[in-house]
């Protein structure tokens, strides 16, 4: 049984501010393993590196998700191409989608696209996703939708992408999966975690019986809450319990 490759340390050749963004991405990989929302080694976790260029942070190209740290994470540019030498390579064509985001999006400096077995489901369905839990709601308040165009391979796909995509936070790819954005990976995942959610409770909610849809009047209110629910801190109030967590089972996404 042949195990990954061990990455080289390179903490002492980054800044602390690309370290902890390192840290922080690659924790991001460790929890989609663990809530398994992973798809082998397919989907993308794209994080932009502070700084004035146009560099990003990507997994490897082979490794598992569970397997990922942040001295294995590959530095890009916006063509995929590597910019710091490292013993790893990544799927120039998994990259189309978030390169056409981040190129865009100043405030999406993390981008998480996922193909979840219940947003896939959503994804396929005609309405998409609906008014029927307190989840879903936070997604509808920022939900965006970009129709099928096949493997993600054209570049000329990006355009629309990026159209469709406008300034929301959620976008459900249809017959694909999730995308979500945010200012760190924290924010990305804590979207994703909410949208992933919700679309798993559709799905249940349709095995049942007749469904009872959240009115809009209260669809309204929802995007001023958010910050409420979480006493203004957003995602930074979960993101540490979820660090722990991960440190409780195996630190060495930190390596």
């Amino acid at each position: 049984m042949s195990a990954a490759p061990k990455p080289t340390i390179i903490r002492d050749q980054v800044s602390a501010e690309e370290w902890q963004a390192r840290v922080d991405l690659a924790a991001a990989y460790r929890l989609v393993a663990l809530y398994g929302w992973d798809d082998l080694i397919f989907t993308h976790i794209s994080s932009r590196v502070p700084g004035p260029e146009h560099h990003f942070l990507l997994n490897p190209y082979g490794m598992m998700f569970d397997e990922v740290t942040a001295s294995s994470l590959v530095k890009i540019d916006l063509e995929g191409n590597k910019v710091v030498d490292s013993p790893y390579f990544i799927n120039p064509a998994g990259f189309t989608i978030h390169s056409a985001v981040h190129a865009a999006r100043e405030d999406a400096l993390c981008v998480m696209h996922l193909h979840t077995d219940y947003g896939i489901a959503v994804s396929a369905q005609k309405n998409g996703l609906l008014p029927l839990s307190q989840q879903a709601m936070f997604a509808l308040s920022s939900l965006a939708y970009h129709d099928y165009e096949g493997l993600a391979l054209d570049g000329q796909e990006k355009p629309r992408l990026v159209a469709d995509f406008g300034d929301k936070k959620f976008m459900i790819l249809r017959n694909h999966g999730l995308l979500t954005v945010g200012r760190n990976a924290a924010e990305a995942f804590l979207g994703m975690f909410l949208l992933e959610r919700a679309c798993k409770i559709q799905i249940l909610a349709q095995s049942g019986g007749e469904l009872s849809p959240i009115p809009n009047t209260i669809l309204a209110k929802v995007a001023s809450q958010m910050d409420a629910v979480t006493v203004g801190q957003g995602a930074a109030l979960t993101w540490p319990g979820l660090l722990r967590k991960l440190d409780r089972i195996d630190p060495t996404y930190r390596d």
